[in-house]
């Protein structure tokens, strides 16, 4: 798996969501670099556990679908007598 890369809008929300997160709940000013930083953190040692997630979640609707499909077909088909 390659690293977990955010395009620039997406990196400059979530160092923004940080820093309101810093402020609100932990009364500390953080700066960009520090967001910046704890950002490439939280996505190199812990993005694989929510990629993963991801991963099964999309495994599950996936294989949901496929049962769906396969019950449409079962009906598709004709008497063989």
């Amino acid at each position: 798996m390659s690293n977990i890369k955010l395009d620039s809008q997406q990196k400059s929300d979530a160092v923004e969501k940080l820093k309101k997160y810093f402020d609100a709940e932990m009364h500390q000013d953080l700066g960009q670099f520090e967001a910046e930083f704890l950002l490439d953190f939280f996505a190199k040692e812990v993005g694989s556990y929510f990629y993963n997630q991801g991963l099964q979640d999309a495994g599950k609707v996936f294989e949901a679908r496929l049962e769906d499909v396969q019950q449409h077909l079962y009906e598709l088909e004709k008497p063989t007598y």
